[in-house]
């Protein structure tokens, strides 16, 4: 145990390490992968997620905003599924948002520990103030903050600590820093599509693929996201956040790189596959 400057180089450099599982940011991701190429080790690596939610007009209401709300807000948004980047195409766009809205106004920051707390504080004053630059750096680029986003001082006791409201974007775009970067935080963009089309591609149209997500009531759609949307997990009708232990955790593209975590798949990671010979 220790900080990871300080034990990194020693397990990636040790010969007796055979093998490296790391989680954490791309950038020492492929650090960690250059050296363990190096040393000829196995590496398993998870280094977050961009993750879509897209809400298409035929969806439940109640549920679409049920699924961007936990899924984008719970845990503060620092869950790597967390659905920071929602899409949702003209014809329920305004409705959603102000559905959204309203379940934000009930939700209640306050100590992660008390009875009825919605949204705990973030990890640090760091991660903080991340949060906070990236809602400047979104209203630089054009994005209205449509709700939340204030620094709460102090939890209900009185007590200080890195507290703040869950911050909804509207009015964004693609290209938008927002909608590109992990923030890992409670902070939610909304784009509106003209139709599924152009919501799936928005969707696929991130260096990272860990999960995503559709609100729908047809079949059809579903079924054709699932299948199209880069991304090693799918969600339908449930948030992005939140994955059952006994089946594979994973993503695409700069999300994932080895074998499968969690379920039958993750001793893969752990096992030396030897062929014997013997005569008889």
């Amino acid at each position: 145990m220790g900080k990871s400057s300080e034990i990194g180089d020693t397990l990636l450099n040790d010969p007796r390490i055979v093998g490296v599982n790391f989680t954490g940011s791309q950038a020492i991701g492929r650090k960690v992968a250059q050296a363990a190429i190096a040393g000829m080790k196995k590496f398993q690596l998870e280094m977050g997620g961009k993750n879509p939610l897209v809400v298409l007009d035929d969806a439940s209401l109640e549920v679409a905003a049920n699924c961007a709300v936990q899924g984008g807000f719970f845990s503060t948004g620092q869950r790597c599924t967390a659905s920071s980047k929602v899409i949702a195409t003209e014809g329920i766009h305004d409705r959603f948002v102000q559905a959204v809205i309203d379940k934000m106004k009930a939700l209640r920051v306050d100590d992660a520990r008390k009875k009825g707390t919605d949204i705990g504080p973030v990890v640090d004053e760091r991660q903080l103030a991340q949060n906070l630059d990236y809602l400047e750096i979104g209203q630089k680029e054009g994005g209205r903050l449509a709700y939340g986003g204030n620094r709460v001082e102090k939890n209900g006791d009185g007590q200080p600590g890195f507290y703040m409201m869950p911050a909804l974007f509207t009015e964004t775009t693609p290209g938008m820093r927002i909608n590109r970067e992990e923030i890992f935080g409670p902070v939610v963009s909304v784009l509106r599509a003209k139709n599924y089309e152009e919501a799936l591609a928005w969707a696929n149209d991130t260096e990272m693929g860990l999960s995503s997500g559709i609100c729908t009531t047809s079949l059809k759609y579903a079924t054709h996201f699932k299948r199209h949307a880069q991304a090693g997990m799918v969600m339908v009708n449930l948030p992005t956040a939140g994955v059952d232990y006994h089946v594979p955790f994973g993503g695409r593209k700069g999300s994932s790189y080895g074998p499968r975590e969690q379920g039958r798949y993750a001793a893969e990671f752990y096992t030396t596959v030897k062929t014997a010979y013997t005569l008889a």
